[in-house]
């Protein structure tokens, strides 16, 4: 009779355990469900060559929210078509950087008429000028800030592989290949006056990482944060065949632009481009296959752009407002201009990249201290050893955190991506 009672009084016991395993009352560790990172906004993220004017409608806007871009920009050739992507573009909640005719030939008149809109996020002004170009640069950014200094020019800079007299002034062209790309940016951040520097250099040719793609970073990370300046860089998500040989990104080659360019501290990531430029629109390069084709519909770039934009979203509160405190590169030979990986980020007793080719950045936001890894080859996997102290987080592609040791302390990061760990200043 005793054994019966027992019997079926474990049944009792069993949901009394389970009530009191779930109960509110029972402290939970939250880390275990991973916490969201917080962040006080979003990494911008701007279409460059996107929707064109005779394609403005709500449809497109739509598709292009849902891609993840917040900024559009595209080429108007009238007011009435500038005037349309606005008010399409905040029927979606995105911005819009105005370029159009008037913009040069009246910019005082322009800048009044659109100033109020919404949607507008500022001004474009020039793609890639030469130094000798920084005076007249210099005048018609004053001209547009005398009446809008709410909202930024844009100008983009030209990359480290352009032409060296691109570099000089029109009285140096004689010693133009004695002046370097440094000197140019910091000329250029002292004479125009832009509220961050844009520039736009690509690291894959053909199958090949370019050999001078991180020294660029470098120099103009250093530059910005010597003048007190953000800056913003770029994807390559349109192909071309001629006259250089860009392959349309896969996912990989996709997140090795983005992630670096965060790595080094951009605060806003661009993409070239959306809408993939006509051949009657250009008569030197070979488009193909950006996220919106030559027929207007979408390729898998767009899969691929969307994905990646979702990625930056989710983590911006670890790239958002961060300050870079170090970055350094792993490999059999370092990246011309870097410097190699020597001590240890603190909180961090072990990281080892196998011997694969990594860049490895320290960055400092609120009151986290976040480890960057990035695999800086396209094609193969590496495997990253890495542990720390015990309060050392692993953060997840949805911004969320867990434990680091829920985890093998060697873990795979496929080609291209990106392994993220953070530590508490207390540490």
């Amino acid at each position: 009779m005793k054994k019966n009672f027992i019997f079926l009084l474990l049944p009792l016991i069993w949901v009394a355990l389970i009530s009191l395993m779930t109960s509110s009352d029972v402290p939970v560790n939250k880390n275990v469900r991973g916490e969201k990172i917080p962040s006080k906004g979003t990494i911008p993220r701007l279409a460059w060559y996107s929707v064109p004017g005779k394609e403005t409608n709500l449809q497109r806007y739509e598709e292009l929210k849902e891609a993840g871009i917040t900024i559009n920009f595209s080429f108007f050739q009238t007011m009435a078509d500038a005037e349309l992507s606005l008010n399409m573009a905040q029927k979606v909640g995105i911005k819009i950087v105005l370029s159009c005719p008037e913009l040069k030939t009246e910019p005082e008149k322009t800048v009044r008429k659109f100033m109020n809109h919404p949607a507008i996020a500022g001004y474009f002004l020039r793609d890639e000028p030469s130094r000798s170009e920084f005076a007249d640069l210099a005048k018609w950014a004053k001209r547009v800030q005398s009446v809008d200094d709410k909202h930024f020019c844009y100008v983009n800079t030209l990359p480290i592989y352009a032409e060296n007299w691109q570099f000089a002034t029109g009285k140096e062209q004689d010693k133009a290949s004695s002046l370097t790309y440094r000197e140019y940016l910091n000329t250029y951040i002292k004479e125009v006056p832009m509220q961050f520097i844009s520039y736009d250099a690509y690291c894959i040719i053909g199958d090949s990482l370019r050999a001078n793609y991180y020294e660029n970073l470098e120099i103009m990370a250093d530059e910005c944060r010597k003048a007190g300046k953000d800056f913003w860089a770029f994807g390559l998500t349109t192909g071309s065949s001629l006259p250089v040989n860009f392959p349309p990104p896969t996912l990989a080659e996709l997140r090795l632009q983005i992630y670096s360019i965060l790595a080094y501290g951009a605060q806003g990531v661009q993409y070239f481009t959306y809408w993939t430029p006509a051949p009657e629109e250009n008569n030197i390069w070979d488009f193909y296959k950006g996220p919106i084709g030559l027929d207007g519909k979408r390729t898998v770039t767009y899969d691929r752009l969307k994905q990646m934009n979702e990625e930056v979203m989710n983590l911006s509160g670890v790239f958002y407002g961060s300050k870079v405190l170090s970055v350094r590169h792993t490999g059999e030979s370092t990246p011309s201009g870097t410097r190699r990986l020597g001590k240890l980020p603190e909180g961090i007793k072990v990281l080892d990249t196998n011997g694969a080719s990594a860049l490895v950045a320290t960055l400092e936001n609120g009151d986290h201290t976040f480890v960057v890894v990035v695999n800086s080859n396209f094609k193969k996997s590496m495997q990253l050893t890495i542990y720390g102290e015990e309060k050392v987080m692993k953060v997840l592609k949805d911004g969320t955190m867990v434990p680091a040791s829920f985890y093998t302390n060697t873990m795979e990061v496929e080609p291209g991506d990106v392994a993220i760990y953070m530590v508490p200043k207390s540490v």
